[in-house]
């Protein structure tokens, strides 16, 4: 795949998500498309949206828990950009019509005080460079049909980033037991799913750590102030025209969301 089909596939993603409308598999029809190519066409896409006037906040850290790895037949992480049109604050409503197929997860959202750069990078540095951590939603969303995707295709759909809203509890990483503290997610109200720091690669501070040496390795450094959400505690939630979200993580607190609208499919 030459550098013009990279661009051409991250113009064809951009309008995707411009337009609310999907497209094929792009494994279908690149059956040897790279992880290195598909990150290409994942920047295709956020230089895009940077030159349409957003600016990019924080990264992404995806398909890291057991329940969306089977989901979505995925079993190994990835990594995307927040800007800042992806950014919801807690209690406003997500606008459905502005997604496609969304599915909201529940995680743990890192905000740094300090630049981390890798490659070297442990759990414990994460630690000592986070200001405060948050409980927060993301709701992704993919621009390829019904959600039909490897590894390639959700790289290059910028790791099916759709929007995300963190919650206004915050906490000291330093005195919270991030990997022990149990999540609970209740949807309308209901039990919907429970999980705890442990299922997202050992610890939300390990994913981290994770992304910090994969960037580092190409000479892309964390900022201060960056929010990184580090993974799904929960399994993938639909959701639909007046849903109500909660997750509460212990001994830190709750991050809620509602739904209005239909979204494009």
């Amino acid at each position: 795949m030459d550098d013009n089909t990279i661009r051409r596939y991250g113009d064809e993603l951009y309008e995707a998500w411009l337009a609310r409308r999907t497209v094929p598999p792009l494994l279908q029809r690149e059956p040897d498309i790279t992880l290195d190519q598909a990150y290409g066409i994942q920047l295709r896409t956020i230089e895009r949206r940077v030159a349409a006037g957003e600016t990019i906040v924080g990264k992404k850290i995806g398909v890291t828990s057991k329940a969306v790895q089977d989901f979505l037949g995925v079993y190994q992480p990835d990594f995307g950009q927040l800007t800042s049109g992806m950014v919801y604050r807690e209690g406003e409503t997500i606008d459905l019509s502005r997604l496609i197929q969304p599915k909201a997860e529940a995680e743990l959202a890192f905000v740094l005080k300090e630049d981390l750069s890798g490659p070297g990078i442990t759990a414990m540095d994460v630690i000592r460079a986070t200001d405060y951590v948050a409980p927060c939603f993301e709701i992704v969303d993919s621009r390829i049909t019904d959600w039909q995707i490897k590894i390639q295709d959700t790289v290059a759909d910028n790791a099916s980033c759709g929007v995300y809203v963190i919650g206004k509890t915050r906490g000291d990483p330093r005195r919270i037991d991030i990997t022990l503290a149990g999540m609970v997610l209740e949807k309308n109200g209901e039990l919907f799913s429970t999980g705890v720091g442990a299922a997202v690669q050992g610890s939300p501070a390990n994913a981290v750590a994770w992304l910090a040496n994969t960037l580092g390795r190409q000479g892309i450094p964390f900022r201060a102030g960056e929010v990184i959400l580090s993974g799904s505690q929960s399994a993938l939630v639909p959701v639909a025209d007046g849903d109500e979200l909660v997750c509460t993580v212990g001994g830190l607190g709750s991050c809620r969301v509602k739904f209005a609208g239909r979204s494009a499919v």
